[in-house]
């Protein structure tokens, strides 16, 4: 069988693999394979440090010529699923691809018997994200992480401790922005890409499997303007600003709140959007029920911009980072992070005499996220962000992108994953798979 018809056929999940690895048969340098390896997965391998590469995979034997080159040890292949009935004493498997083949890829290392990091966000869609969270909880003693590094940050746990302890009181409103303009390879804004795909047919590197680099998505010709790295940009590859910096912007609010499914998604603005490719700029507001006896929430996100209104709710004192951040605001105080959970501040700063009183509880995590990874594959402490919290982080951005497409407010049926006051919203929370990449 030719190898792009490995993963495709889905003999990976047919085939017979041994059990799946526990955590106290795992090798004292866990045996690990990346999979999209030239770019963020490269960075994941470097901080995998300790574990032993075996393998390497990745569909651009060009792009990821250099990750190659680094670990002359590990085998290189272009098919995931190749890679797995080759080399079966793989216990762990690193996946960096680009978002629409997450899925696929992580269905094929669970049941396989591997461990799995896997960058985020997790999926491509909600649908994609609620099967592997169901998928994940079938292999319970698979270390099945998203890699969102500042999840395991001494920020996230600082964050954590103090609104847990109710040093800022009850937390009503959180305001979080990206202030970027996103510029994906020397672009100024996602909407100078095209606002189509190309019609001209560009000749597809040698190197480069472009069958399997569409994985689940309808086929269409090969341009250099989906890859490498752009199709970040593009609404049938990636997921936009929502997925590469509102994951990590989100993810303290989305934890340490606890958030429940939003009751409504509202579009307030947006610049440079099409049908093909994400807006330069949007704002779309979150409404959450109340929580027990926690109060019900608003959540505003802001991409591609700072809102004036946290200058003023801080009078003036500095919030975020210039990259953006977070504004916690409760009845006792507010407080604000960057971009990813760090440059933790307190306003009024007057709390921190409080909050220097408050005892340290959640976990504080030494070493890289993917340490910490290898660390849960050996049974040596709990996974960081594992699936089933994962899912639900994912799942709140892709909200934000279904209300960017469907435009003004959509009310959500959590339950039944189901936008209920609007149409056409069906093939965007679950996308419609080409035909030998189904999940089922």
């Amino acid at each position: 069988m030719k190898r792009r018809n490995f993963l495709k056929s889905g003999l990976v999940g047919s085939l017979t693999f041994p059990a799946i690895v526990r955590s106290q048969s795992v090798s004292p340098a866990v045996k690990i394979a990346g999979v999209g390896i030239g770019g963020m997965g490269r960075t994941n391998l470097t901080n995998a440090a300790g574990a032993n590469i075996v393998a390497l995979c990745d569909v651009d034997h060009d792009y990821a010529a250099s990750t190659f080159a680094q670990y002359p040890g590990a085998k290189p292949y272009f098919d995931l699923g190749d890679m797995l009935n080759r080399q079966l004493e793989i216990e762990g498997v690193v996946i960096a691809s680009p978002d629409h083949t997450h899925a696929s890829l992580v269905k094929a290392a669970l049941e396989a018997g591997k461990h799995v990091y896997c960058q985020k966000p997790l999926t491509h869609d909600i649908a994609e994200a609620r099967y592997l969270a169901r998928l994940a909880a079938q292999y319970p003693d698979a270390a099945a992480v998203m890699g969102i590094q500042y999840h395991s940050s001494s920020g996230m746990a600082q964050i954590s401790d103090w609104i847990r302890a109710g040093l800022i009181g009850d937390v009503t409103r959180v305001i979080a922005w990206c202030s970027l303009t996103y510029r994906p390879f020397g672009h100024a804004r996602w909407s100078t890409l095209l606002d189509r795909p190309p019609a001209e047919k560009t000749p597809i590197p040698g190197t480069l499997d472009w069958d399997l680099w569409m994985g689940p998505r309808q086929m269409r010709d090969f341009h250099p303007t989906y890859h490498p790295g752009r199709w970040r940009a593009w609404w049938d590859f990636g997921c936009g600003m929502m997925g590469d910096r509102g994951v990590h912007t989100l993810d303290a609010a989305c934890y340490t709140l606890n958030l429940a499914a939003p009751e409504t998604i509202e579009l307030k603005s947006i610049e440079g959007e099409n049908e093909y490719v994400h807006p330069d700029k949007a704002h779309i507001v979150y409404e959450f029920p109340a929580r027990g006896e926690k109060p019900p929430l608003t959540l505003d996100w802001y991409s591609g911009s700072t809102p004036d209104e946290v200058a003023e709710l801080t009078g003036g004192q500095p919030a975020g980072d210039d990259q953006g951040g977070a504004l916690f605001i409760g009845s006792c105080g507010m407080i604000s992070h960057g971009v990813y959970p760090g440059r933790i501040r307190l306003h009024p700063a007057e709390l921190k005499k409080d909050a220097a009183e408050i005892p340290a509880v959640h976990p504080r995590f030494k070493g890289s996220h993917e340490a910490i990874w290898l660390d849960a594959c050996q049974g040596k402490g709990p996974a960081s962000s594992d699936f089933a919290y994962a899912a639900k982080l994912t799942e709140l951005t892709h909200l934000g992108n279904l209300a960017i497409k469907l435009g003004g407010k959509i009310q959500w049926d959590a339950k039944n994953a189901q936008v209920t006051n609007r149409s056409g919203a069906a093939d965007l929370i679950s996308r419609p798979r080409r035909q030998g990449w189904s999940l089922d």
